[in-house]
């Protein structure tokens, strides 16, 4: 080990730079992902939030990325973050080809890292594929103990697809019309009916899995709606008879131009009119109904008529 004299470790010290607060430090937020197994030829898309931790304004100034099957989503440069703020970085992986592949993503700033790379990681899957659209269903305003529909279409590609199982993260929601196993030839399609009967006030999500044998699995769906308390507005519906063989009309609901609908009545009704009143304010509903003659037989729907209903 070597000494110094004591002057000149002092002049040592007092030769070297002064530390540099990290005045504009841009973080990220996380700095690595793994997108995990995505279908070849689907791009899949992630988001970083990237943050300007110190006391100055900084500015991102290039960006640049290895690997051809990753690539930059909208993000236009250069970009100024102001002390304290964040902004999203979002990536995307599209796999050309089945197997593993890594990447980077690099971002060149006025912040003292002035270099930022985020690693990224992900593996390209082929063989059958379940599609399931939309990928979001909205049930949008519903009265608490009343229920609404909506269709979901389950679809094949690459190969035939066998869904065994479902499943829903909240009870609230419900699948209708879909009897498990079933498998879906390559190239076609069916479809399911999701239920959301509110069983409280506010917005209820979940999400539902459809689990098989196609390359990603669960095929996941997200589910939103909102529970109303029933208030004091109604729908008054009123018909004509047409036809002296009626006995009885049922009345469908809807909350979709052309359905689908809902029976909302009880029992058959020989009147020609009907008062909804579990509607929820501010949603318009589209009300048609149907006539059944003694033996049981049931008519078309009728002409779909629309009511808005005033919020709140």
């Amino acid at each position: 080990m070597r000494f110094f004299p004591l002057m000149a470790l002092a002049l040592l010290l007092s030769s070297l730079p002064p530390a540099r607060a990290w005045a504009q430090q841009l973080q990220c937020k996380p700095c690595s992902h793994a997108y995990g197994k995505v279908e070849v030829g689907t791009p899949s898309s992630f988001t970083i939030h990237l943050t300007n931790t110190g006391t100055k304004s900084l500015r991102i100034t290039s960006k640049s990325k290895q690997g051809s099957e990753f690539r930059f989503g909208s993000f236009s440069l250069p970009l100024t973050i102001l002390p304290g703020k964040t902004v999203q970085l979002p990536i995307l992986f599209k796999p050309a080809a089945a197997g593993h592949v890594t990447g980077t993503f690099t971002l060149v700033s006025t912040a003292l890292n002035k270099s930022l790379s985020m690693p990224v990681a992900g593996t390209g899957v082929s063989g059958p594929q379940l599609t399931v659209s939309p990928s979001t269903l909205n049930f949008g305003n519903v009265t608490v103990g009343q229920s609404a529909t909506l269709s979901t279409t389950l679809s094949a590609a690459y190969g035939d697809v066998a869904i065994s199982t479902d499943q829903l993260t909240s009870s609230e929601f419900s699948i209708q019309g879909l009897t498990l196993p079933v498998t879906i030839p390559s190239g076609q399609r069916i479809q399911a009916t999701l239920q959301f009967t509110p069983n409280q006030s506010g917005t209820a999500s979940g999400k539902v899995g459809y689990f098989s044998n196609a390359v990603v699995s669960p095929a996941a769906e997200q589910l939103t709606g909102t529970g109303v308390a029933p208030g004091a507005h109604s729908a008054d519906l009123t018909w004509q008879e047409t036809d002296p063989s009626v006995v009885g009309y049922d009345i469908y609901r809807g909350t979709k131009h052309g359905g689908p609908y809902q029976q909302i009545n009880a029992a058959l009704g020989a009147a020609t009119n009907y008062t909804d009143s579990t509607v929820a304010a501010g949603t318009t509903y589209y009300y048609v109904t149907t006539a059944v003659d003694g033996a049981g037989q049931q008519s078309a729907y009728s002409n779909e008529t629309a009511a808005a209903i005033p919020s709140p």
